[in-house]
């Protein structure tokens, strides 16, 4: 199976150590330090447990100079997407596979899925449909990471905790590529699991994301601290009493309240979410994929979401002023 890794970051390096592993030649299109980095040293990871891999991967700059590939992973930062799906097109074919691993909710979100709203574009995420019409949803997997990893180096990725990942169709259904790549996968050494309703695994997740994310970049305040704060807290669970009563409406569920989530975040101890590692690192903040999408569904499912309305503007403001939206 030919893999191409689109997005040489830490869990597309995670991801591509796993592919290669697996026996599969792994291509990365890349640039700069990293483009180097990757062509005399391969790709490198340090394990959660101390060890090393490294494997040799073929990387380029220019898309068309690898060609059509079996399986694209899509693991960059959803503000960047727009231009990387207009510059895959060389490298998806008739029956290529697109496994997307980002951030908040895909663009693809309502294809096949999502009762009245089913079919609608999200604007958010996707304005005019440049994203759909460049990677049609036929090609998409799906994917919710459930790691914990960072770039030690350009091309060397350091995994600090966690190993799992989910992967499902967009239509629910157990498909045998679905079967075939969780299988491939889970070879390469990540704990696989299959999932018939990915959206109801992308909307949990981002259940937690949608508020600590935002929240953190505002403040500059680790995870523990936002919840230490009775009346910061008091405003996150009232964005997620929004967002859980959305799912509702969409036919995804949660069967939590705010605090049984405030206490799984809490036991990851003091920790800077990655919209608060972009905003230190002056890259443009993931606010539509985590705030906007979920505003836009309000709109759709008719929820009422004036305390993620204020989330949003805030931050979005913010990242306007420092020019990171």
């Amino acid at each position: 199976m030919k893999v191409c890794i689109y997005g040489a970051g830490a869990i597309g390096g995670w991801l591509g150590v796993a592919l290669a592993q697996a026996g599969h030649p792994v291509s990365i299109v890349a640039r700069g330090d990293t483009l180097r980095s990757l062509q005399a040293e391969g790709l490198r990871m340090r394990r959660a447990d101390g060890s090393l891999a490294q494997v040799a991967v073929t990387a380029h700059s220019d898309p068309a100079a690898l060609g059509v590939q079996d399986l694209v992973v899509v693991a960059v930062k959803a503000p960047g997407l727009p231009d990387v799906a207009r510059a895959m097109a060389p490298l998806i074919g008739p029956d290529t596979i697109v496994l997307t691993a980002m951030n908040g909710v895909p663009w693809w979100f309502l294809d096949g899925f999502g009762g009245a709203a089913q079919g609608c574009a999200l604007e958010s995420v996707d304005a005019g449909g440049v994203i759909a019409q460049a990677i049609p949803v036929r090609h998409v997997v799906g994917s919710v990471v459930h790691t914990s990893c960072s770039l030690e180096a350009p091309g060397f990725v350091k995994q600090h905790f966690g190993n799992r990942l989910i992967v499902g169709e967009p239509d629910g259904s157990r498909s045998a590529r679905l079967q075939a790549l969780a299988d491939t996968l889970q070879r390469g050494g990540i704990d696989v699991e299959v999932s018939t309703n990915i959206q109801k695994d992308i909307w949990f997740k981002l259940w937690g994301n949608l508020t600590v994310n935002p929240i953190s970049a505002l403040t500059g305040a680790t995870t523990d601290r936002i919840l230490d704060d009775d009346l910061v807290r008091g405003f996150v669970s009232a964005v997620m009493l929004e967002a859980k009563a959305i799912g509702d409406q969409l036919g995804l569920p949660i069967d939590q309240q705010p605090e049984d989530r405030h206490a799984v975040t809490r036991k990851l101890g003091a920790f800077k979410t990655s919209m608060l590692q972009d905003v230190e690192a002056g890259k443009p903040m993931e606010i539509d994929a985590l705030v906007g999408a979920v505003r836009e569904l309000g709109q759709i499912t008719h929820t009422p979401t004036p305390h993620t309305d204020a989330l949003l503007g805030l931050v979005r403001l913010m990242a306007r002023t420092r020019g990171l939206y």
